[in-house]
């Protein structure tokens, strides 16, 4: 008997054909190759897609810190309202610094805080008190010249002190409580600006004079200086005799202010 034939006992069975996916009779045995089965559908060839755990751990932490960051600004916006109520129930007003526009160092707004049959009066004050800024302001330019022309530089110095004091301390002495007094009807602070606007009249007529008492005679711009200036320096004298009549204009002013304020609180009495 030929035993070439005979299956071998050992075999587990018969040898997987192979399968040419090209061939015409591959279609026939119903199997396909591995290499093109798709992929990902199968339970046994799905493709896992690993996400690292660090982006995911990154992404969470962002969310937190924006978290926070919109608590803590709420936070300081209902602290900060809760400060503005304080201070609106407290009636203490904050004025914001306004003028001059350019620079602002003072708050001033009379058109929005000043009652209305009150303004003009306001306008003619506040011209009153930039009307003593720049007198003292063109003396200082006034004594400079008279220093170049051989006043001596003491001059110069006294008259940069008049002018470096004089318009902050008229401001707070004078107009910022009148100011007040319109805005909120203060029989006090009215009170308050009687007396240092008197002082402040007393002073523009003591510098359009300009007696060599008290003060250097030459660091003010009165007529007595001039008198004294022209005959050693003719454009020094000139410089001065425009500082008297500034000051001169200024006490008319002044005096024609305090006369209409004073008319104004006696009608609101």
């Amino acid at each position: 008997m030929n035993r070439h034939h005979d299956p071998n006992p050992f075999d587990e069975g018969e040898e997987e054909e192979t399968v040419n996916p090209f061939s015409k009779g591959a279609g026939a045995t119903g199997r396909v190759p591995a290499a093109s089965r798709p992929v990902g559908f199968g339970k046994s060839h799905d493709a896992t897609v690993d996400i690292p755990l660090d982006t995911m751990n990154d992404s969470s932490k962002k969310q937190r810190e924006l978290a926070d960051w919109e608590a803590d600004l709420r936070r300081k916006e209902m602290d900060i309202k809760r400060r503005e109520e304080a201070i609106a129930k407290s009636g203490v007003q904050v004025d914001d610094k306004n003028w001059p526009p350019f620079f602002p160092i003072i708050h001033h707004d009379i058109a929005n805080e000043i009652p209305i049959h009150a303004q003009k009066l306001q306008y003619l004050a506040f011209a009153s008190w930039l009307g003593i800024v720049l007198c003292l302001v063109f003396n200082v330019i006034a004594v400079i010249v008279c220093w170049i022309k051989g006043g001596g530089v003491k001059i110069f110095f006294l008259a940069a002190i008049y002018a470096l004091l004089g318009c902050p301390i008229s401001y707070v002495l004078w107009y910022r409580p009148l100011y007040r007094a319109m805005r909120t009807d203060s029989a006090l602070k009215f009170g308050w600006f009687f007396l240092f606007y008197l002082i402040h009249i007393g002073f523009c007529i003591f510098a359009a004079i300009a007696p060599p008492i008290v003060f250097h005679g030459k660091s003010l711009t009165g007529v007595l200086a001039a008198i004294d200036v022209i005959s050693d320096s003719l454009l020094a004298g000139i410089f001065y005799f425009v500082g008297f009549g500034l000051f001169c204009l200024e006490s008319l002013l002044s005096l024609w202010v305090l006369q209409k304020i004073y008319l104004y609180f006696r009608g609101n009495k």
